[in-house]
């Protein structure tokens, strides 16, 4: 496969990637964090070829990107209080919410009940996302290597892996979401990351962030 590599600015990229999401192909693009890779949401082979991309363990769930609040009924039937209390002080930005899924999203997406969502802060990102629709992303790495901070990066581990990397520079954070189970009666911070766990606790005691 030949990896091409397009600024965002181009005329013509983000049409590109649009095309292929709904070929059930995958796309590396910037986000507000690090360079993700996604694909069709609810679309089996395109995730599966998110997998091979990376050589990650099918059994490893992959979080999805959406591009408004709305786009959640897509997702799950219950944004419980504690996703909404997080969401409502963090979204768009650097933490993903897990929540119980929609049965209707393909199995690879999460072998469990739940499901991670996320409204990033990047225009190009948001772009893709309101147009298309949600999409499951990961960060566009190797298993276990580094994250991505740009494009270039990408291709130096997904150079034949992936179709196509849409170049918009070096992310302006630089470091993963902050991932918390809102699932249950108290917030889990499953990984601390762009989001403090001060933070968080913070807006759980009715303070600001």
């Amino acid at each position: 496969m030949q990896t091409l590599i397009l600024p965002v600015d181009q005329p013509g990229a983000i049409e590109s990637a649009l095309a292929l999401f709904k070929a059930g192909e995958i796309v590396a693009f910037p986000t507000d964090t690090v360079y993700g890779l996604g694909a069709n949401a609810f679309h089996a082979p395109g995730i599966i070829k998110l997998f091979e991309a990376k050589g990650r363990d099918s059994n490893n769930a992959i979080a999805i990107l959406i591009g408004s609040l709305d786009q959640t009924s897509l997702l799950t039937d219950c944004m419980t209080d504690i996703a909404l209390r997080l969401t409502e002080a963090f979204w768009p930005g650097g933490l993903t919410v897990i929540v119980p899924k929609k049965n209707t999203l393909p199995e690879l997406i999460s072998t469990t009940d739940r499901i991670g969502i996320r409204i990033p802060n990047h225009p190009v990102t948001l772009e893709l996302l309101r147009t298309f629709g949600p999409l499951a992303t990961t960060s566009a790495n190797l298993a276990g290597k580094s994250n991505p901070q740009n494009a270039y990066d990408v291709y130096e581990q997904l150079n034949g892996r992936v179709p196509l990397i849409l170049n918009d520079g070096d992310c302006p954070g630089g470091i993963p979401s902050t991932v918390v189970d809102c699932s249950g009666t108290e917030p889990i911070i499953l990984r601390e990351g762009a989001i403090s766990n001060k933070a968080i606790q913070r807006v759980m005691e009715g303070k600001k962030p």
